[in-house]
């Protein structure tokens, strides 16, 4: 289970390494093996691979009236491996896709991660709070 939201720097050949409290658990859970692709709401998604292999295949069975969604999902996806260092590339095309520039954000959301840009994190965040968040966080018992 993949949660919190620690803030990385992307080095210059655009690696992100990976924090200690994940590593253990994606060597265990995939090997290492990750697989990066778009988010329509402008962010990189990393699923472990074998999860990714799962909703592959969600996703091609979606209709035909979602083929658009499919091409920046299915289009974008780029298979990646930890290095011995507890590093992944992040690849050139995610990044400028997603506008990911030196500081990022890896949000922990249960089975996968998001990868945000971190001031488009900020700015995502600050939208959200303007919409329903309210009603929708009344609905959840903390």
């Amino acid at each position: 289970m993949f949660q919190g939201s620690p803030h990385i720097l992307l080095d210059a050949k655009g690696r992100m390494s990976v924090p200690t409290r994940f590593r253990a658990a994606l060597l265990e859970q995939c090997g290492g093996r990750l697989t990066f692709t778009r988010h329509p709401d402008g962010c990189a998604l990393l699923y472990p691979r074998e999860l990714w292999t799962k909703k592959r295949s969600e996703l091609m069975a979606l209709p035909y009236a979602a083929r658009g969604f499919q091409r920046i999902v299915m289009g974008s996806a780029i298979d990646v491996e930890m290095d011995g260092n507890g590093r992944i590339l992040v690849p050139s095309e995610i990044r400028e896709a997603c506008g990911l520039s030196k500081e990022i954000v890896l949000v922990g959301l249960g089975s996968h991660f998001e990868l945000w840009d971190a001031k488009r994190l900020a700015e995502s965040e600050k939208a959200a709070q303007k919409e329903n968040l309210s009603e929708i966080a009344a609905s959840f018992n903390f």
